[in-house]
């Protein structure tokens, strides 16, 4: 061991043997008479800094690292206490111009003629939005998705000119089936769900006038066949209209009903059972309602005719088939609708053969 090193711990260790120097706790006056205070007298002996081994240090720890740039974001900063809020941006004319465009583009399509797949659905969807509260009125939720098919397949064939015949006929059979409810569902006549119809009777009841629409749709005989198809599905509303009215206004006001068959006096409601003031109701409804198709340029005033006269032999053969194998022995499958769906055929059937037999000669 060399004699430096010897001196310089000897050193080291002799600064810890010399005694803390502490001078009497007394306030001396200096020469000039000024007070000096007592930690002018409290001295340490000094030392040398201690090697870092023998001491090592404890990092500083801090709440947040003083090295590191805060985050600062200029779009939150303010110095007013009090921001005001933003206003909303105004619509450009832009976007003005472009809801604009989609209007008239809507409106076009509306109009277009002959209709389009596009078209009927969007029309079809207006109308069902704006008349939603006749529409609950009278069918219910799974009929109402029915109807929407109907009225789509009727747009796209015959455009509004039939979509608007088959709303008049809901809404006649509709107002007539809800006449005296309360006095039919006291005799046990009257439609169930307080008249609403499901999709079984929409079905059965424009299941002819869906098979014209296709048919005119597809161009089925072509030109010459068109005016054909659009007769039947007049037909088929009007001999349904008629079927509808009569039996409603029937149970509520029919003095007297008779079995078609025998004429003899059975209870309201009888499957196949008529009535005067039934007959003459169904009478008028399928006259109204072949206007309405006159009026809409549908048919031709002799057409209307024929139509009227279709619907009304058509109804006297569903009385008889109701009276003669609806509910009997091996007939359980000949219920109400698939009653209807033969009716409406056979007036459409009638109505298309009378005018090739009649008017064509």
């Amino acid at each position: 061991m060399s004699n430096s090193f010897l001196s310089t711990f000897g050193i080291f260790f002799s600064n810890f043997s010399q005694p803390l120097q502490v001078h009497s706790p007394k306030v001396y006056e200096s020469s000039q008479g000024m007070a000096i205070p007592l930690s002018t007298f409290l001295s340490f002996p000094s030392s040398p800094p201690s090697p870092p081994f023998l001491h090592p240090q404890k990092p500083k720890i801090t709440a947040f690292p003083t090295h590191l740039p805060i985050p600062f974001k200029p779009s939150t900063f303010s110095l007013n206490p009090r921001p005001k809020t933003p206003k909303k941006m105004l619509t450009t004319p832009l976007a003005a111009a472009t809801d604009l465009s989609l209007v008239q583009q809507a409106i076009k399509l509306v109009q277009s003629s002959p209709p389009t797949w596009q078209s009927s659905l969007l029309s079809n969807l207006l109308i069902f939005i704006l008349g939603s509260p006749i529409l609950v009125s009278g069918l219910s939720l799974s009929g109402i998705a029915a109807a929407f098919l109907l009225g789509t397949l009727t747009w796209r064939a015959f455009g509004p000119s039939g979509f608007f015949l088959v709303a008049s006929y809901f809404v006649i059979g509709t107002a007539a089936t809800k006449v005296k409810m309360a006095q039919k569902e006291a005799q046990g006549v009257a439609e169930k769900r307080k008249g609403r119809r499901g999709p079984g009777s929409v079905i059965g009841s424009s299941a002819a006038g869906c098979v014209c629409a296709v048919l005119s749709i597809y161009r089925i005989g072509g030109k010459a066949f068109s005016p054909l198809w659009l007769l039947g599905f007049v037909a088929s509303f009007c001999t349904k209209l008629s079927d509808t009215v009569s039996s409603e206004i029937g149970k509520a006001y029919g003095r007297t009903t008779y079995l078609v068959t025998t004429f003899k006096v059975v209870p309201r409601g009888t499957e196949g059972a008529v009535s005067v003031e039934g007959t003459l109701a169904g009478l008028l409804a399928s006259i109204l309602l072949a206007s309405v198709g006159c009026l809409m340029g549908n048919i031709k005033p002799s057409e209307a005719i024929i139509c009227v006269v279709a619907s009304q032999i058509a109804n006297l053969g569903e009385s008889f088939i109701g009276a003669e194998f609806q509910g009997k022995e091996g007939f359980k499958w000949l219920n109400n609708d698939a009653v209807n769906i033969i009716n409406i055929s056979l007036g459409s059937i009638l109505a298309v053969l009378m005018q090739q037999l009649i008017l064509q000669k």
